[in-house]
């Protein structure tokens, strides 16, 4: 299976950042785990949510953020990955003056169903 970007349309998620779905079981096969891309825009932020289930990494291709990831806050920007387990409160911000982009690999595939929002929508 074979998918190109320009093809895939975005969507916002619940967490209200913008992806592109490049490979999901529900559109493309697989079983075990999708692949997205997030598009933060400069100055925007996701909302603080968490996965029940689903196990992520957050690999920064393009842009800077400031991520929070549990307890902890840090500085991210292109080429750095973050590990999310499975029940850990997230959220990241575009810090930098153009937009934060970034790849999501989740394992399980991600789905509406297991995030969970921890705060109200953005404006």
């Amino acid at each position: 299976m074979k998918t190109a970007r320009s093809d895939i349309h975005a969507y916002i998620t619940k967490d209200g950042s913008q992806i592109r779905e490049l490979m999901h079981p529900s559109l493309h096969g697989g079983r075990a785990q999708s692949l997205a891309e997030a598009t933060i825009p400069a100055g925007a932020r996701t909302l603080l949510h968490r996965h029940g289930v689903t196990e992520e990494l957050y690999h920064v291709t393009a842009g800077q953020g400031c991520m929070t990831l549990g307890d902890a806050r840090f500085d991210v920007a292109a080429g750095d990955t973050v590990l999310i387990a499975p029940g850990t409160p997230h959220c990241i911000e575009a810090t930098g003056a153009g937009a934060l982009v970034i790849l999501c690999c989740c394992s399980p595939a991600y789905a509406h169903a297991d995030t969970e929002l921890l705060e109200g929508s953005l404006p």
